[in-house]
């Protein structure tokens, strides 16, 4: 019996081995497959870190307007991430404020409250799934609290946000197009109405949040229209309950399995910001984004043409030894880590702050609290491709 075809690189990267560990994946694209194809709709993928970096500096050649070619279950663009400049550039000027270092450490007291409280509620059974009972709400929660909402409606935002990004998971069948758009539209629909609502409601009585400034927000003198708040605010969903999700999962992750690894963190709690910035490198939940090449160019000796969709892959990327020395080693003490797992360019991801402030308080409050956690033996965590959340992640102490 003859066996099997053997599936290319660029094939396996959306296997459920891959998606759990892609560095044997990435690597293997960096060094055969710098420009590759995805398997079914064919766009390109771009793998080295040097033709990444370029295509997220240059939105002339690559573009972030995919709005009409990704389908998220909006009317518009999200603002201002699938948008370029010059237009992209004036949002970028309002909105950099409202999310920068300064404003973010302000959140600290109320993010660091929720990440003790969180803890301490599963802390003393010795167990916990890690995903459902602490990555999930947590970064949740800052959310609710940043655009001051009520906790009430925190499943609601969750059904939501999963609707848009993980739609498969509630169709029928998986790979029926028509029923995949469907789900997002009725949620994207959702989205505008929740949020179209609270617009109104802050406009009559503002408080100190984040859509009391936005409706009060102005670009050349004029106030933000409804449809610019809401294409504001729908962008802060998806990124506000999945991206920081995803990257508490995969970091304690790959702790609980590099024993030595998490002991440097008890011993050495001053140096978590230095190990979230390299556990960023070398696990990047959001392994890639979209982009639209909007003129004929080349890239690592092959032709992309106007009009082509492109993936930058992004994990690849972080873990390119041609950028990184030692770059397939995990090193707390890197002394020059250019990792772009926020991206790069004029779409640097506008809440890397407060990103990386949950993420330090996150991990300094779980090693306070929990001594020598791991994966029981048996459990195996699963994650989801894409985006890589770890969905099911067992974790036992004591």
């Amino acid at each position: 019996m003859a066996s099997p075809p053997t599936k290319s690189a660029s094939q396996r990267l959306f296997d459920p081995a891959a998606t759990a560990c892609p560095h044997a994946v990435y690597t293997e694209l960096l060094d055969t497959e710098p420009v590759s194809r995805m398997p079914i709709s064919e766009a390109a993928i771009i793998s080295r870190y040097e033709d990444v970096l370029f295509a997220l500096r240059n939105p002339e050649i690559f573009s972030s307007q995919v709005s009409e070619k990704l389908d998220l279950g909006t009317d518009r663009p999200m603002i201002p991430q699938q948008i370029d400049p010059p237009e992209q550039t004036r949002y970028r000027k309002l909105l950099d404020p409202f999310f920068s270092r300064r404003r973010m450490k302000t959140l600290e007291p109320a993010i660091r409250l929720n990440a003790a409280n969180l803890i301490e509620g599963f802390l003393d059974s010795g167990h916990c799934e890690f995903n459902k009972q602490f990555a999930i709400p947590f970064p949740a929660q800052a959310f609710l609290h940043l655009f001051g909402l009520p906790m009430d409606d925190l499943s609601l935002f969750l059904q939501l946000k999963d609707d848009i990004i993980r739609p498969q998971q509630k169709a029928t069948d998986p790979f029926n197009t028509d029923e995949i758009n469907s789900i997002r539209s009725r949620a994207g629909r959702k989205i505008y109405d929740y949020f179209g609502e609270l617009i109104q409601v802050r406009r009559k009585a503002p408080r100190e949040d984040l859509m009391s400034s936005l409706v009060r927000a102005r670009i050349d003198g004029n106030l933000l229209s409804e449809e610019e708040i809401l294409d504001i605010c729908y962008l802060q969903i998806l990124a506000g309950l999945d991206t920081v999700t995803a990257t508490l999962g995969c970091q304690i992750a790959y702790l609980a399995a590099n024993p030595e690894q998490q002991k440097r963190l008890y011993e050495r709690p001053d140096q978590i910001e230095e190990a979230v910035e390299e556990l960023l490198r070398w696990e990047t939940p959001v392994t890639g984004v979209p982009r639209i090449v909007m003129q004929d160019t080349e890239i690592a000796g092959t032709t992309l043409h106007a009009g082509e969709m492109v993936m930058l892959l992004l994990g690849a990327a972080n873990i390119d030894p041609r950028e990184f020395d030692r770059a397939d080693q995990v090193e707390f003490d890197r002394p020059r880590n250019r990792h772009i797992a926020f991206g790069g360019g004029h779409h640097r991801c506008l809440g890397s702050h407060l990103a990386r402030l949950e993420l330090c308080v996150a991990l300094e409050e779980w090693h306070a609290r929990v001594d020598s956690y791991r994966i029981p033996p048996g459990e195996t965590p699963t994650y989801s491709p894409g985006i890589r959340e770890v969905q099911y992640l067992p974790l036992a102490w004591g």
